[in-house]
């Protein structure tokens, strides 16, 4: 069974840092798009961030500059690095993987992706 574990989540001020990480098991490989998506409280889930199986990346233009995603092959695990964080960056972040050997055409359109983790919470206070 394929699945998604997060961690890494806390709570920051304004300014602050944090590196979100995501485990991958169940694969026979690591040929497989994964990415963050985050939802706060009354809104709608959306993507951050994004890598493809090609290695491609996508970025939401909130977090373009000061969010950096990244994915360790050989562990199979997902990084999101997250700098100069804003009190609206706070939200549960959650990770998402899809099917292998796919090539994620929306990257940070939630459909395309098909195992979710349970989320991390990220709280950055001004």
């Amino acid at each position: 069974e394929k699945q998604v574990v997060e961690s890494g989540g806390g709570s920051v001020q304004a300014g602050g840092s944090l590196r979100l990480s995501c485990v991958a098991s169940g694969y026979t490989n690591n040929m497989h798009a994964m990415a963050w998506f985050r939802q706060a409280p009354g809104k709608e889930r959306e993507g951050v961030a994004a890598v493809n199986i090609d290695t491609t990346t996508t970025y939401a233009d909130s977090v373009r500059g000061r969010f950096t995603i990244s994915k360790d092959n050989a562990a199979d695990t997902l990084y999101l690095q997250m700098n100069s964080l804003k009190p609206e960056d706070t939200a549960m972040y959650y990770c998402a993987a899809d099917k292998p050997w796919v090539v994620v055409v929306t990257g940070l359109d939630a459909s395309s992706y098909d195992y979710w983790g349970q989320g991390t919470q990220v709280t950055v206070s001004s």
